[in-house]
C-alpha cells in the first residue's frame, strides 16, 4: 500500500519494494503537485489515482531510479533493450562480455557509479590479475597435501557438491574451473595460488578487447540515461585504452596468384567459396547466405540481401545484412559465373547422391546434406588450410581486404569500392584500405612527373 505525505502543497508518495541485507526498507518515492485551482476532492481523487498506478507501476517492476544496481539495471537493459533491438549475435557477444563486467561493478548502485570505477576495471582487465575465463591445473603440492590427508575422491565431491567427474579431472591434471580449483583448496587446506596454476600463461585483455568493453558499458549508461534513471553518463568522462590502428592483412597478386594454384587440389566447394570471396569482397555471413535466386547469370550480377550467422544455443539462422547500405548488387568478371554454373552442377550430383536426405535450402553454399553451412565452418576450413601453406597467415576475411586492395591498386574509385563492399560511408573503405591507397598515391605522383617533365625536355633543361 503506497502512503502519501504532504509538504508545501506538494505531496510524496512512496511504495515499499521490501528489504535489503542488513534489514533496511527500500522504497520507490514521486513527487506530485496538483494543479492551480483544484478543489480538495479533486484533489483527494486525483492523488488518490497517482497513488495507485505509481503502486502498480513499482510492483511491476516499470520503475527505475539509480539506486539500483548496475547489474539489476543491466538485467532490465537485456530484457526490454537488447533482446528486442540488437542482432543476435551481438546480444550473444555482449552477454559473454558481461560475464567479465557484472563481477567487476554488478554490485554498485547506478548513481554511485563513478568514473574511477570504470578506470579500474579497465586496469584489472589489462594486467595480471584478470583471471576471468582461465581455466587451472592442480600442482604437485596440491597431491602431495591430497595423499597425506586421506581423502577419497567421492568424499571431496559431496564436501564441495561438484559431481564426481569434475573432481576426477583435477587429479588426472586436467583443466577444471577457478571456483571448482578454490574448492579444493579450501577442503584440503592449501592456498589456491600454491594448489593450482593456470593451465595457459595469464595474460591480460588487449586494448582493443579493453574498448570494447568500455562501448558496452557506455551503451548501458546511454539508455539508463535515456530513461531518466540517472543524470549522466559517467564513461563519458572514461577513455579507453588507445588502440593502435593495425593494417588490414591481404594478398598481393603473386600471392593470390598461388593461393589459387594451391587450390586445386581442394574440394570443389572450397574451390567455389574462396574464389568467390576473391572476385566479390562480400563478407562471410553474406557469402553463406547467398541463393541461387540471387544470381543473375545473364548480366553478371549477383544481389547480396541476407546473412547467415550462428549463435551457440540458437544454431545457424539467416538475418539482415549488416546495414542499409550492405544490400546492394555488383557485377562480377565472366569468370566468377563460371565458377558457379560448375558449382551448380557439382551440387545437383550431391543432391541426387543424399536422395530423401537432401534438405532444400535454395542456398549455394551448404552443409553436406544441403542445410545452410555455418560461416564459422569455413573459417576454420581456411586456418587449417593456410597454416599448411608458405602463404601470410591470413583469415577467411583477408580475402575480403584482397579483392578491396586488389580494385583500389588497379584504379577503380574509391567510392565504387566502397559501394562494393557495401560500406556506409566512404571514410570507412579511406580507413581500412590506406595502404593501398599510399601506393596508388605515389604511383599517381610518378605519372604527374612523366607527364610533366618528359625525358627530353629534362635533357633540354639539362
Amino acid at each position: 500500500m503506497a502512503s502519501i505525505r504532504e509538504r508545501n502543497g506538494a505531496y510524496f508518495i512512496m511504495v515499499s519494494t521490501g528489504y535489503d541485507t542488513t534489514g533496511k526498507q527500500l522504497r520507490k518515492t514521486m513527487t506530485w503537485k496538483p494543479d492551480e485551482g483544484m478543489t480538495e476532492k479533486q484533489i483527494e481523487k486525483a492523488l488518490n489515482e497517482q497513488a495507485v498506478l505509481f503502486e502498480k507501476k513499482v510492483m511491476s517492476g516499470q520503475v527505475l531510479d539509480g539506486s539500483v544496481t548496475f547489474a539489476e539495471f543491466t538485467e532490465r537493459w537485456c530484457r526490454d533493450y537488447a533482446e528486442v533491438n540488437l542482432a543476435p549475435k551481438t546480444y550473444a557477444r555482449y552477454q559473454s562480455m558481461l560475464k567479465r563486467i557484472i563481477p567487476a561493478i554488478g554490485h554498485i548502485r547506478l548513481d554511485k557509479l563513478q568514473p574511477h570505477h570504470l578506470m579500474e576495471l579497465y586496469k584489472d582487465m589489462g594486467n595480471d590479475v584478470n583471471h576471468r575465463g582461465l581455466s587451472f591445473l592442480a600442482t604437485d603440492d596440491l597431491m602431495e597435501v591430497f595423499e597425506d590427508k586421506g581423502y577419497t575422491r567421492e568424499a571431496i565431491s559431496k564436501l564441495i557438491d561438484i559431481h564426481i567427474n569434475t573432481i576426477y579431472n583435477v587429479f588426472k591434471n586436467k583443466p577444471v574451473a577457478e571456483q571448482t580449483a578454490r574448492k579444493v583448496c579450501e577442503v584440503l587446506g592449501i592456498l589456491f595460488e600454491e594448489g593450482f596454476e593456470p593451465s595457459k600463461p595469464i595474460k591480460g585483455l588487449s586494448n582493443k578487447t579493453i574498448k570494447h568493453h568500455h562501448r558496452l558499458i557506455s551503451s548501458i549508461l546511454n539508455q539508463a540515461v535515456f530513461w531518466q534513471v540517472i543524470p549522466s553518463n559517467p564513461a563519458s568522462r572514461v577513455k579507453p585504452p588507445k588502440v593502435a590502428r593495425t593494417e588490414a592483412k591481404y594478398l598481393d597478386e603473386k600471392q593470390t596468384a598461388k593461393l589459387l594454384e594451391l587450390m586445386e587440389n581442394e574440394s570443389v566447394l572450397h574451390q567455389t567459396m574462396i574464389k568467390m570471396f576473391l572476385y566479390s569482397g562480400l563478407r562471410r555471413g553474406e557469402m553463406c547466405g547467398l541463393e541461387w535466386n540471387d544470381i543473375n547469370f545473364e548480366n553478371n550480377l549477383i544481389t547480396v540481401c541476407r546473412s547467415s550467422q550462428y549463435v551457440a544455443g540458437k544454431g545457424i539462422f539467416t538475418k539482415e545484412t549488416k546495414t542499409e547500405t550492405s544490400d546492394r548488387t555488383i557485377k562480377l568478371p565472366s569468370p566468377a559465373f563460371k565458377v558457379l554454373k560448375e558449382h551448380k552442377v557439382w551440387q545437383a550430383q550431391e543432391r541426387l547422391k543424399m536422395g530423401d536426405k537432401w534438405v532444400t535450402s535454395d542456398r549455394i553454399f551448404t552443409q553436406c546434406d544441403g542445410k545452410p553451412m555455418s560461416p564459422d565452418t569455413i573459417t576454420g576450413w581456411f586456418h587449417d588450410f593456410i597454416a599448411k601453406t608458405d602463404l601470410p597467415q591470413i583469415t577467411i576475411h583477408s580475402l575480403r581486404h584482397t579483392n578491396a586492395t586488389l580494385l583500389i591498386a588497379a584504379g577503380v574509385p574509391l567510392r565504387t569500392v566502397s559501394n562494393r563492399l557495401g560500406h556506409a560511408q566512404t571514410s570507412t573503405t579511406s580507413n581500412i584500405y590506406s595502404h593501398a591507397i599510399c601506393t596508388l598515391d605515389e604511383l599517381a605522383a610518378d605519372a604527374l612527373d612523366d607527364i610533366l617533365t618528359p625525358r627530353g625536355i629534362t635533357r633540354r633543361l639539362g
